[in-house]
């Protein structure tokens, strides 16, 4: 059964390892679990960090996707970039692992529309107005007391996303910004790590009419396995595998995949870094047997055995598959590379 996670955040930790004199952290820690786990497709989050807010985004996001194309590029027999459908058919055909690159957040483009055609030729396939601050173009999560939706940038940020072909992700926009994006997209959008309100009343998650909504577009929902997501107390796999089963019932089999959003091996990395003890490593509400990707094998099974063999296939990876055969542009797009 082929894997397909649409959010894993290994790029900020591989960066800042590199950073530091580790010669090949993905190779040495990421691939193995990668494999281990079944993983066929990955999207490759470009985050900015609080420390690169400002003119320092885009920086920090350039680092990161030439990060991104450094990994492809030294592991060229195991992963590759993909940035049109046929490419994502030869990766997949060679049983490389196929890499999505997607920006976390608008930070990098500021106000600069222009900026997002740049990304475009760098690879970039989806991107997010908002992590959980407020940018140029709409409000996150952790803005939601504003009741605002996008920005008139944020309007014109989504048009210019659809005209390149550019995938407009709503996870971690405010629930105003969500049903604005509902109301003016004209192309499939998605929300790559993304659970269900209905189960668990998390500012980050969807309502059921934006799970209707992303299916109705031609969308995928994927699932976030993060405990604090899931449930208030004690979080656990099946708590997990009841989003997947719920958001299934809601936005149909064919509209729902996993955004995992593996977050342990990230914080342990990152932490000590900044000064240690930002982040209680020890205590993260994390679940168990769902910690890294090497994890994603087994969980197959387990949702198989919940929701049956044909439906855990399509939510386990081919929705997302399928979904990027159909979103990605066909042939050759022009690169600066």
């Amino acid at each position: 059964m082929r894997v397909a996670d649409a959010h894993n955040d290994l790029l900020c930790a591989v960066l800042y390892q590199r950073e530091r004199g580790m010669d090949d952290p993905f190779g040495d820690f990421w691939l193995p679990r990668l494999r281990a786990g079944g993983v066929a497709l990955q999207f490759l989050p470009v985050f900015t960090e609080d420390q690169h807010l400002g003119e320092g985004a885009l920086r920090r996001a350039l680092l990161m996707l030439e990060e991104a194309w450094h990994i492809a590029s030294v592991h060229s027999a195991d992963v590759a970039v993909v940035e049109t459908s046929r490419q994502l058919a030869d990766a997949l055909a060679a049983k490389k692992i196929a890499l999505v690159l997607a920006v976390e957040g608008s930070e990098p483009i500021g106000h600069s529309l222009g900026v997002l055609e740049t990304l475009w030729r760098l690879g970039v396939r989806c991107m997010s107005l908002t992590w959980n601050r407020r940018t140029m173009m709409a409000d996150g999560v952790g803005e939601t007391a504003t009741g605002g939706g996008l920005t008139a940038l944020g309007v014109d940020a989504v048009a210019e996303m659809e005209r390149l072909g550019m995938i407009v992700d709503v996870s971690h926009l405010s629930d105003p910004g969500v049903d604005h994006v509902c109301r003016i997209a004209s192309r499939p959008f998605v929300a790559t790590h993304s659970s269900c309100h209905a189960l668990h009343p998390h500012p980050r998650n969807l309502t059921d009419s934006h799970l209707r909504a992303i299916a109705e577009s031609g969308g995928v929902v994927g699932i976030n396995s993060f405990g604090a997501f899931l449930a208030a107390e004690q979080p656990s796999l099946g708590d997990f595998v009841t989003h997947i089963d719920h958001a299934v019932g809601v936005a149909g089999a064919g509209s729902v995949g996993l955004g995992c959003d593996f977050m342990e091996d990230l914080l342990r990395i990152i932490d000590p870094i900044l000064g240690g003890g930002l982040v209680d490593t020890e205590n993260l509400p994390l679940i168990d047997n769902m910690r890294d990707p090497s994890d994603l094998k087994a969980f197959t099974e387990l949702l198989e055995a919940r929701l049956g063999a044909e439906t855990a296939c399509l939510v386990a990876g081919e929705n997302w598959i399928d979904f990027l055969a159909r979103a990605l542009p066909a042939g050759a797009v022009e690169s600066v590379r």
